[in-house]
């Protein structure tokens, strides 16, 4: 009996080596039962992994069980060897309530903190980033733990593949990175995805340790990646590992296979993991045809039984409140008054008070972002706190949003909390997936918070031009699962941004760069909180409702400073998500009109959606329209007289005045 593969050279004992072909058989077995059920209708879609169990199943085996791996949509074996029930994993196949993600996604998309799993999400790219948070945690804890990524050949070709890869190299994460090369990207082979010869020459550009090994060999896969592990544990730092290997079906069933040409196809089927290995163990004796009729038949049993109560599990039954009550992980804010030791500071010099009072108030605590350790941020709001945290906590990020902010993620699945700095608001575009499909959704998906602040130096008026001066917070208001706060006053955002620290929940915190030093405050010199998706009252009045947030309420403040004969409600939302309807609706139905400054253009704005909601519930209080007043629908100019022109404050006047005259 003869093999395709060399499991010679590897001396393991005879347990290990029936583990391993077991652990191997389980998910191979999964799967045929599975593409049964797809054909009968009874799961919806499958990514199947025949082919490329030995990867799975080895890299997971190497690991220890409290270390976190990050699998792929065709990594079964992760989540058998790491021993899952399986009417749990049939139950979230099926959408029902005994798999991990109730019903709201399928597949693989889920972790669960249990068995120290985190799943994917379909952009690919961005878990490798997450690794790299998690590991940054593992490091700052200095548990002696590693964790494992998994992605394909074609993930590689994505920036947060390469971006991930050179945050961990610089700051030496224990990661493994797992690149599983079959050949093809969904149908798109290698050779039309990159000109190296092997993906690990892509570990030489960051200075990285770089490996190839037999992804259908399974002794291999366990004996280099137990032996990488063990000494990474010790001597933290990444390392890329490409797995060679195939998947004998398509990307997923639906695609078909007819890209691959026959001989491929035979050369591989050859190779298979789970035969090879089989042949091995017979003929080495460690195994006989009894022993594997024994273990089939137990493995069958198991699966029948299993799916079987996950058959019986009942359907999920739809209910709006619990699906509006899973956006956000339920906080019971804490808040601490401020106290009457106060002095009169700048806006920037009480956000620089709150986030260290906060570094201060929580060991945990993690600040990232571009030049924020030694020269103190663009806006030096850090200066000094290398210094007094350390640069552990303090640490200065290379130029890529996408990965720092899915390293922040990362931190916060291990535990531990994170701030990232935009070194400017504009710049978030570059970090925009990670913000809207990781930290927004995690949650509603799995049941885990994303314990992350994002703070973001906005705004116009400081002739910055179109790269440097947008105030884009209408971007993120739509994503459900978000909280956005964009305080006007120093006393607001020190409290503010407390209490968004402290919050479990993904924070986007707007802070508008003219007045980080125009506008002061007397500001208590004690660390306190203030209430989020609470509404500001600054002044009040029967005349007119008038709304508004960040550098629009001083426009506001101006403007009826200079016409004290208009007695107006004055409502600083302050956060924007979640909103303080209850706040604008009993002004309007007081006063009868409302009138929306913002700085953003018009469409699609707050302002927008602020209009419809007080038409909708208090249109019956009206006597006029509601009017939105906005910046005009361009990019911002950086030249003074287009910007002046750009922005709404020199038309507000004029429209307060109209519609109090209407």
């Amino acid at each position: 009996m003869t093999t395709e593969l060399d499991f010679n050279s590897f001396n393991l004992d005879n347990k290990t080596l029936k583990s391993l072909y077991l652990g191997m058989l389980k998910p191979r077995m999964i799967e045929e039962k599975m593409l049964i059920l797809l054909r009968q209708g009874k799961i919806s879609k499958w990514f199947s992994g025949i082919g490329q169990e030995a990867v799975s199943v080895g890299v997971t085996s190497s690991l220890l069980k409290e270390e976190y791996i990050l699998p792929m949509h065709r990594n079964l074996g992760v989540f058998t060897t790491r021993e899952i029930p399986l009417y749990r994993l049939f139950s979230q196949w099926q959408g029902k309530m005994n798999g991990f993600t109730k019903g709201r996604d399928r597949s693989f998309h889920f972790g669960t903190q249990e068995f120290n799993i985190v799943g994917m999400i379909s952009h690919l790219g961005p878990q490798l980033g997450v690794a790299d948070g998690i590991a940054l945690a593992n490091k700052l804890k200095n548990n002696k733990h590693i964790c494992a990524v998994f992605t394909g050949e074609g993930g590689t070709s994505e920036g947060d593949f390469h971006e991930a890869l050179n945050v961990a190299s610089v700051w030496d994460l224990p990661v493994l990175f797992c690149v599983e090369n079959n050949g093809y990207g969904l149908s798109t082979p290698t050779n039309e995805q990159y000109k190296c010869k092997h993906i690990a020459d892509k570990g030489l550009g960051y200075g990285m340790e770089s490996h190839i090994i037999d992804g259908n060999n399974i002794l291999e896969v366990y004996t280099m990646v137990s032996q990488i592990a063990k000494d990474i544990r010790k001597n933290p730092r990444p390392v890329l590992l490409e797995f060679k290997t195939f998947r004998m079906r398509g990307h997923e069933e639906a695609s078909g296979t007819k890209y691959v040409p026959n001989e491929l196809m035979e050369s591989w089927s050859k190779k298979d993991p789970i035969q090879n290995y089989e042949h091995f163990l017979l003929a080495k004796n460690i195994i006989t045809q009894d022993f594997i009729k024994e273990a089939t038949q137990k493995i069958k049993s198991e699966i029948e039984e299993h799916l079987q109560k996950a058959f019986n599990e009942k359907s999920i039954s739809a209910q709006v409140s619990t699906e509006l009550n899973d956006v956000y992980r339920h906080y019971q804010q804490k808040i601490i008054h401020p106290s009457e030791q106060k002095s009169n500071i700048r806006l920037i010099d009480a956000i620089s008070k709150g986030l260290k009072e906060s570094m201060e108030q929580h060991d945990d605590l993690v600040i990232m972002g571009q030049d924020i350790a030694e020269y103190g941020g663009v806006f030096k709001i850090t200066e000094g706190f290398s210094d007094s945290f350390g640069k552990e906590r303090v640490r200065n990020t290379p130029i890529c949003e996408s990965s720092i902010i899915a390293a922040a993620y990362g931190v916060s699945v291990n535990g531990m909390k994170a701030v990232v700095e935009m070194q400017f608001a504009d710049f978030v575009s570059s970090g925009f997936n990670p913000i809207v499909n990781l930290l927004a959704k995690s949650h509603y998906r799995w049941n885990q918070n994303a314990d992350v602040v994002i703070r973001m130096p906005c705004g116009a008026g400081v002739g910055a031009g179109p790269f440097h001066s947008q105030t884009n917070e209408a971007w993120f208001t739509k994503t459900p699962g978000l909280k956005i706060i964009y305080p006007a006053f120093p006393e607001d955002a020190k409290g503010l941004l407390c209490a968004a620290i402290n919050d479990p929940n993904p924070v986007l915190f707007f802070e508008h760069k003219a007045l980080y030093r125009s506008v002061y405050q007397e500001v208590s010199e004690d660390y306190y909180t203030i209430e989020l998706g609470k509404a500001s009252l600054l002044q009040e009045g029967d005349d007119i409702s008038i709304i508004s947030y960040g550098a629009g309420i001083h426009w506001a403040l101006e403007t009826l400073q200079s016409n004290p004969n208009i007695n107006a409600d004055l409502i600083d939302l302050r956060t924007l998500q979640p909103l303080d309807v209850t706040t604008i609706y009993n002004s309007v139905r007081k006063t009868g009109k409302a009138i929306f400054l913002q700085e953003d253009t018009q469409f699609g704005g707050i302002a927008s959606d602020v209009s419809a909601l007080i038409t909708e519930n208090c249109f019956e209080f009206l006597d006029a329209p509601v009017i939105r007043v906005a910046s005009i629908e361009t990019p911002i100019p950086f030249q003074g007289s287009l910007e002046e022109q750009y922005l709404a404050k020199n038309r507000f006047e004029a429209e307060l005045k109209s519609l109090l005259d209407y």
